[in-house]
């Protein structure tokens, strides 16, 4: 570890955005069964090194977790930081969207999954048939058919980030 604040804040960048990828909440739901979470189930989750990240995975993930999280001036510091010295992102419900899914793709790929996983993940039944017993991110699905007309938004997004990464259309 360093003491650089930049290296700092942007390895506590690529932590946020893995902590906050659906395949990171996917695995820790599996492995967590009640609502007691120990340092013991942390230490077995899979977050990637820092060592582990490329230049071409910091210049894809940082820019979108400082996007998405430098939405007031009381954030400028961790922006500074970030090496961005420009005005807080707007906070756009639809654009944050984007970027969460673009961002839950992109670890998908890091985790070494196919695209068939990664539907999986984010709906069982959409792989396995209606009749599959298992379920992960109900409520999310749920809240987004009631809210965008029927559509699991979130799903869509997400796999055609996947498409984009898969064709090199996302960088």
């Amino acid at each position: 570890w360093s003491t650089d604040k930049q290296f700092n804040a942007k390895t506590s960048a690529l932590l946020f955005a893995n902590l906050g990828s659906l395949t990171f909440d996917f695995v820790a739901r599996q492995k967590v069964g009640g609502v007691n979470f120990s340092f013991y189930y942390f230490k077995q989750l899979p977050t990637i090194a820092p060592a582990s990240y490329s230049s071409v995975d910091h210049d894809f993930i940082v820019p979108r977790i400082l996007e998405l999280t430098y939405t007031a001036y009381d954030m400028s510091g961790w922006a500074e930081d970030l090496g961005f010295e420009g005005q807080p992102f707007a906070f756009d419900p639809d654009r944050r969207a984007v970027l969460r899914a673009e961002l839950d793709a992109y670890y998908a790929r890091l985790y070494g999954l196919t695209r068939d996983e990664l539907r999986y993940i984010l709906d069982p039944a959409d792989v396995m048939g209606d009749e599959y017993p298992s379920e992960t991110f109900r409520v999310l699905k749920d809240r987004e058919k009631r809210e965008f007309d029927g559509e699991y938004r979130t799903q869509r997004q997400v796999l055609d980030a996947w498409d984009k990464l898969e064709c090199g259309a996302l960088r």
